[in-house]
């Protein structure tokens, strides 16, 4: 079973692991805030987002946090 987006593919848009797993669990949790009634889970949702540059990280002094694309 293939999963999507892979781990290679996500790990070419953060630095590291750490951020990879910072950055999408805040915006799985943002986006928990916004829709209460997704049906689909916000952690692959999330991914995907990153997955497809729909959201960036920026790493400062080990804080990760949201580079907003407005």
């Amino acid at each position: 079973m293939m999963v999507e987006p892979s781990l290679d593919q996500l790990l070419k848009k953060v630095d590291s692991k750490y951020t990879l797993v910072t950055a999408s669990s805040k915006r799985a949790r943002k986006i928990m805030e916004e829709c209460e009634n997704s049906l689909e889970n916000p952690v692959s949702l999330a991914l995907r987002e990153i997955a497809e540059n729909k959201v960036s990280w920026v790493r400062n002094a080990n804080i990760v946090e949201e580079d907003s694309h407005d």
